[in-house]
């Protein structure tokens, strides 16, 4: 217990699925956590459960308006940020044939411009306190990329590259604040249920392994028990690295 004891942080996309469990765990471990989201009843219903040390606070994250907001109030009510947990995101199928441009601008905007966003303000906040950890959700796909997910793997991509990015200028000007990625398979959460109740007919990709599919489905508190890992200071020395939580999926594929 007490892993980020008395830290702040911010956790994008936390009303349900992983951002959710990003918060409960970071919460029991002594964190104070503002919860961000578009989905404000489910995000407020998340903050309750967790108590005074939680705060929820709409926000679309591909809005700078509401980065800025979010910054000033988890300023206004902790005095802080610590950590930075991107998360939000969405996820569309789409192959390189059959992405329209608004469909690729429309998953771009939410997942590369997002994060930009929220790495240039939580640096920004961070060196206020002169240290401080960003956390961003990328995904396998950004290394071996989904056929199915252009624009998705394509925006992760850009979410992998920008953390490199935000790591070596952070080390370069000595700001002791740490940028690392995590690159999931796949995850049992709503978004990803949601999308598959969705799918019209011939655009699901094809199973023909069905027990090595579920082996790459991880659950939710998997990931936040990665997450919890990089905030805390036991990976003070981590900083700029791709953390793969796939199950081994991309070297049982490549063999």
């Amino acid at each position: 217990m007490g892993r980020v004891q008395d830290k702040v942080a911010i956790i994008t996309g936390a009303a349900s699925g992983v951002g959710k469990e990003d918060a409960i765990l970071l919460a029991k471990e002594g964190a104070r956590v503002v919860l961000t989201d578009l989905n404000e009843d489910a995000g407020r219903a998340v903050a309750a459960a967790i108590g005074e040390q939680a705060l929820f606070v709409r926000q679309d994250i591909s809005s700078e308006d509401d980065w800025k907001a979010v910054i000033q109030a988890t300023e206004d009510k902790f005095g802080g940020v610590d950590i930075l947990v991107n998360n939000a995101g969405i996820l569309q199928y789409g192959t390189i044939e059959d992405t329209t441009l608004e469909q690729w601008q429309k998953v771009q905007r939410v997942n590369s411009d997002g994060y930009f966003l929220g790495c240039k303000y939580g640096v920004l906040a961070m060196k206020k306190r002169k240290s401080g950890s960003i956390v961003n959700m990328s995904s396998i796909a950004a290394i071996s990329g989904m056929s199915a997910f252009c624009a998705y793997s394509a925006s992760k991509g850009a979410v992998a590259a920008l953390t490199r990015n935000v790591a070596i200028h952070c080390r370069r000007f000595d700001l002791k604040i740490r940028c690392n990625s995590i690159h999931p398979d796949g995850i049992k959460t709503p978004m990803v249920a949601n999308l598959h109740s969705t799918t019209k007919p011939g655009q699901m990709p094809e199973v023909k392994d069905l027990k090595q599919a579920m082996s790459r489905m991880a659950d939710p508190k998997d990931i936040a028990n990665l997450v919890l890992f990089l905030a805390s200071e036991e990976s003070r020395f981590i900083n700029g690295a791709e953390m793969h939580i796939d199950n081994g999926w991309r070297i049982w594929a490549e063999r």
